[in-house]
This record gives C-alpha cells, sequence and structure tokens, in this order.
C-alpha cells in the first residue's frame, strides 16, 4: 500500500509539471491551449534526440528540453498564437487542436510513429525499502527525483507569481491590458515570457515522463484529457490547486488500475465527475471567477 502511494504520489507530481503551463494560460492568460501537450511532446523528442544522436547525459537534456521548448513557445507566441488572445474560447480551442494534429503528424513524418525509449542513468535504476510485509514502502530513485523536482518548482513558480513584481505585472495585463499598458507595463512581453515559460514547463515535463509515459507521436492526443482534469479538478486561479488535483489524481489512478484493473483509468473520470458535482469551480478556485 505505500508503495502504491507512493508511486501515485510519483505520477500525479509529474501530471503537475506537465498541466502547470496549462493551468498559467487558462488562468492567469484566460487563454485556452489546447495544444499544451504538443509542447511537451516536443520537451520529449528534445531529450530523445539530445540523448540517442548527440550522446548528452540526461540530466543535461532537461535544462535543454525546458530551454528548446520555451524558445518554441515564445516563437510562436509571437506569430500564432497572440492574435489569438482576444478571440472567443471556442476560437481557442479549435485553433490549438489544429496546431496539436498539426505538431502530431510533423513529428510522426520527422522521428516515425514507434515509441521511444531512453535509458536512464545508473544511479537513478536504484530502489530505496523501509519497512516490511504489507507496510514496506519502496522508492524508486527516478520517482524520488521527479516529486523532488516537482515540489522545487511549485514552490518557485508560487513565489514567482505571488511575491515578485513579474506576477503583480501579470496579474494587471490580465485584468485590464489597456490600463495595465496605460501605466507602463509591457503587456506584450510580459504575456510573452509567461507563454514561455509555461511551453517549458510543459516540454520539461515531456523530458522527465519520457520513461515513465512513452514518447510516440500520440502523446498530445493521448494525455491531453488528464491535462484538461488536472486544471478543471484544481482550478486554475493558482499553483495549489493544480498540484493538489494532480496528485489526487495520480494516486486514484495508480491505485485504481492496482486493485480494480478492469476499470482501468476509469476511477479517475468518476473521482473527477464527483468533484466537479461537488465544486464545479475546482477545488482552489473562488465563486464567480471567469
Amino acid at each position: 500500500m505505500p508503495t502504491l502511494i507512493f508511486d501515485g504520489i510519483a505520477y500525479g507530481m509529474l501530471l503537475f509539471v506537465l498541466a502547470l503551463g496549462l493551468a498559467v494560460t487558462m488562468g492567469l492568460m484566460n487563454f485556452i491551449n489546447l495544444a499544451h501537450g504538443a509542447f511537451a511532446m516536443v520537451g520529449g523528442y528534445t531529450l530523445v534526440v539530445l540523448m540517442q544522436r548527440e550522446g548528452w547525459p540526461f540530466l543535461a537534456c532537461l535544462p535543454a528540453a525546458f530551454v528548446g521548448t520555451a524558445l518554441l513557445g515564445a516563437l510562436l507566441e509571437r506569430l500564432v498564437y497572440r492574435p489569438m488572445y482576444g478571440k472567443p474560447h471556442l476560437d481557442q480551442v479549435l485553433f490549438s487542436i489544429g496546431l496539436t494534429f498539426m505538431a502530431v503528424a510533423a513529428v510522426d513524418y520527422v522521428m516515425g510513429s514507434s515509441p521511444q525509449t531512453i535509458q536512464l542513468p545508473a544511479f537513478f535504476l536504484h530502489r530505496f525499502e523501509f519497512g516490511s510485509g504489507a507496510w514496506m514502502l519502496g522508492m524508486g530513485a527516478y520517482r524520488l527525483f521527479i516529486v523532488v523536482v516537482c515540489i522545487a518548482l511549485a514552490f518557485g513558480l508560487q513565489a514567482l507569481l505571488g511575491g515578485t513584481r513579474f506576477g503583480s505585472r501579470l496579474r494587471a495585463a490580465v485584468d485590464d491590458p489597456r490600463v495595465a499598458a496605460g501605466l507602463g507595463i509591457p503587456v506584450n512581453r510580459v504575456f510573452l515570457v509567461t507563454f514561455a515559460v509555461g511551453s517549458g514547463l510543459a516540454g520539461l515535463g515531456g523530458a522527465l515522463g519520457a520513461d515513465i509515459l512513452g514518447m510516440d507521436p500520440q502523446f498530445p492526443l493521448k494525455y491531453m484529457v488528464y491535462f484538461l482534469i488536472v486544471c478543471a479538478v484544481g482550478g486554475t486561479s493558482g499553483i495549489t490547486g493544480p498540484l493538489v488535483a494532480a496528485v489526487v489524481l495520480g494516486i486514484a489512478d495508480v491505485m485504481g488500475k492496482y486493485y480494480v484493473p478492469k476499470l482501468g483509468g476509469f476511477i479517475v473520470y468518476l473521482l473527477m465527475i464527483a468533484i466537479l458535482l461537488w465544486r464545479p469551480q475546482g477545488l482552489f478556485s473562488r465563486e464567480g471567477r471567469k
């Protein structure tokens, strides 16, 4: 039981990083970017290419995946996303889904449709065990690494958005871009940086999840629903909501697949429905938030 809970927490933390950029763009920029999974796929394939073809060490590939995906996000924000900011949400959804299918087709053409595998460093293959019997806790070193990285990211982003001048500028730019621009806030630059960081986080999540989730051209379509569930259940008004939602859903998914394998991931959908019936606005969103 403790091992399953820990594996669920690690899986939830991975979902948190993957969905965090989407939560930021939805909650802070009021933009629905369903192509978020495509940026995660770019980060995963960046790690695969750098490790398999260039011989880079795994730990060096993680920041490279973040930076490369962030730069791609900044370029696309400037060229194709920015004109969509003022459009209705349905237009944004259709636009970003179209980008997702384009990304899937492009990766399938360039990299092939076969799933990609990576070889983790030897020190990530160790396993730590505590206790004995039914209450033995087994922790894989790589899953423990994911938990630590995700917790550090959560605290760092919370501090950035809630306690810095940039966070204040971002909130002001979202609330009223015209007034914010009149006060001297570079609204376009703030949105550019925010979108780039969100894209980079998706790329980092894709790189971290390449070993656990697998990496193939269908990745954005397979996990799009999970990203949306994390944002819907946790709310998008901050970092805490998506973090708690991702951990709860991760534990439910792992436990459900272990104890009720015939239902598979259906447990997650049942839990989502129950939570949204109880709190339609999400666990940590305020009533009436738009």
